[in-house]
């Protein structure tokens, strides 16, 4: 429940060291603080007590006001440990509103993906990979550990990070995963389709890649698909270049393989 601010210091200031405060600089004379004033009640009341709102009234503390620069209202600040840390001026739709809470507010959450996502840049995967699932039995509809998992998964239990990935192939961060995903999980039975049987150039190594594919052998998949496009660029419909593009997609380009193969894979194209 929001409340009027009486103290700034200890009603945001000092609060502000146990959970994020969200200020509301209003005045009762001010149309769109009218219109932004409840939409930020309803956030508040529909999260767990992740960010508490405060309300100040500009006109009953002009002091606050000039301190924090308000030049126009209404204008949100968000105060954690006593610093504002992200603001906004204006009546937002609430769409916008809640983008920006999403991104602003801190919480164990999203300090544990960053701590994945550092594992993950460092290719220590395993670590990531206890983080996220750990994340995924707490929240299984966070968009973000699933994108990550998934990305991560490929290359341990392929069909699982299918599902995942189909399940966030809506959301902008993730674009192409469900794609790039749906194509290993395709080309790792490739070698067992009658339709490749077929004596043609190239088609030798293209079934190794698939073998190495079900293998795990990501390594294995790299060497044979650039001996294809040496032979047979268009085996397939094209389908090395495009098993290549995939991995080294889902692989990221900080990955040892990637740096390994992919200036070969990329002379091969041309």
């Amino acid at each position: 429940m929001s409340v009027e601010v009486q103290n700034f210091q200890e009603d945001v200031i000092e609060a502000s060291s146990e959970v994020p405060i969200l200020v509301d600089f209003w005045a009762e004379w001010c149309g769109p603080c009218r219109v932004l004033g409840p939409v930020l009640e309803k956030l508040e009341a529909e999260q767990n007590g992740e960010w508490r709102l405060a309300k100040v009234d500009t006109d009953q503390h002009p002091e606050v006001s000039m301190q924090y620069g308000i030049r126009g209202i209404p204008a949100v600040k968000l105060f954690v440990d006593g610093i504002v840390v992200s603001e906004f001026t204006g009546a937002l739709p609430e769409i916008a509103v809640r983008k920006w809470l999403e991104e602003a507010v801190p919480s164990e959450t999203k300090t544990q993906l960053a701590q994945a996502e550092d594992f993950i840049a460092n290719g220590q995967d395993e670590q990531a990979i206890g983080i996220l699932e750990s994340l995924r039995e707490e929240n299984p509809n966070d968009v973000h550990a699933a994108g990550l998992l998934a990305r991560l998964l490929v290359f341990q239990d392929l069909d699982r990070a299918a599902e995942l990935a189909k399940s966030i192939s809506d959301d902008p961060r993730f674009s192409g995963l469900e794609e790039s995903v749906q194509l290993l999980v395709e080309f790792k039975s490739k070698h067992q389709d009658p339709a490749m049987q077929a004596a043609e150039e190239g088609r030798d190594e293209y079934l190794n890649a698939s073998k190495a594919m079900e293998e795990g052998d990501l390594e294995g998949v790299l060497v044979s698909i650039i001996e294809v496009l040496k032979i047979n660029r268009i085996i397939d419909d094209d389908g090395a270049r495009k098993i290549g593009v995939a991995l080294f997609t889902l692989l990221g380009e900080a990955h040892p393989l990637t740096r390994k193969y992919r200036r070969t894979f990329d002379m091969w194209l041309t």
